[in-house]
């Protein structure tokens, strides 16, 4: 007489499997393995190294002064001290900084999204006169350094009054050649067999962007809004020129001037980094997934 071994067939959700083993006939553990890139061995300590001065801003902003001038330098502070963060919130001009940088990236973020997605969509779908002459000249405007067009955008701002206000921040943001490039390229990869029903429905072509393609576009929208959202945050030189009094300073330039007046303060310009690097982190984690999946389907396509 035969014995059976203890690991019998076993009958699972997926089906009759034995012991250990996935109802595929394979092993989870080796599937899982099998999921690992050696990539992974290289993309792991890089992650890590770029990971590092954000830890150590984030853990040097609950230390003491006295930590942070400490030799050897401390590595994990004695306990959370929250001073540096309530000198930085309690600065009068902090708070407006932070409101100005917020109303600058957001009208800058909302004028992308529309004009860029009808430049995008009109390079897209429609053929006029000119229409790739116009296109590749959009495109060289990219490759034009800032340092080129900051005197012509200084004295257009400065004809138009806006020097020293938020406009002037504003304006030169309003729609940038990458984003209508990128829109141009995603709904290039949408079929048209979709706009065209819509057409014979009688929609127009703003109903047709607006109803049917944009909802489609939602990866292209998150990249295009990631980026100009953190361009338009980290901005620096532009505000340096273009705003003279600190109450329309945006948060870039006035943490430049707080760093300045409060070298002494090592805690407090530490957490005003982390108050200023903090959007733009939130963003970007909340756009992930949608805005590797718009770098990958929006290849460069004719």
């Amino acid at each position: 007489m035969s014995t059976r071994p203890t690991s019998a067939l076993k009958v699972s959700a997926g089906g009759v499997s034995s012991h250990g083993a996935s109802p595929h006939g394979a092993s989870p553990h080796g599937a899982s393995w099998r999921r690992v890139s050696p990539w992974h061995l290289l993309l792991a300590p890089l992650a890590l190294a770029f990971a590092l001065p954000l830890v150590w801003l984030l853990l040097s902003s609950v230390m003491t002064n006295a930590e942070i001038n400490r030799f050897p330098p401390a590595l994990w502070p004695d306990g959370i001290d929250l001073d540096g963060y309530r000198y930085v919130l309690g600065n009068a001009m902090f708070p407006r900084w932070f409101a100005n940088s917020l109303i600058v990236a957001s009208v800058a973020v909302a004028s992308n999204l529309l004009l860029g997605s009808l430049g995008g969509y009109a390079f897209a779908r429609m053929r006029f006169a000119g229409s790739r002459v116009l296109l590749g000249l959009m495109l060289a405007t990219m490759v034009i350094p800032f340092q080129l067009t900051m005197i012509p955008t200084f004295l257009v701002m400065k004809w138009l009054g806006l020097i020293d206000t938020l406009g002037a921040l504003i304006v030169p943001s309003l729609v940038t050649p990458f984003a209508v490039f990128l829109f141009r390229q995603f709904f290039l990869t949408l079929p048209r067999e979709i706009e065209e029903a819509a057409w014979i429905d009688g929609c127009s072509r703003l109903r047709v962007l607006f109803s049917i393609v944009m909802p489609l576009a939602r990866p292209a929208l998150a990249t295009v809004a990631v980026l100009t959202f953190l361009t338009t945050w980290n901005d620096l030189s532009w505000p340096l020129i273009a705003v003279n009094h600190d109450t329309q300073y945006t948060l870039q330039l006035g943490l430049t001037t707080f760093q300045g007046q409060h070298h002494a303060r090592w805690s407090a310009v530490m957490a005003g980094n982390v108050v200023t690097v903090l959007p733009v982190l939130v963003a970007f984690l909340l756009a992930q997934k949608t805005f590797v999946q718009s770098l990958t389907s929006s290849g460069l396509k004719g």
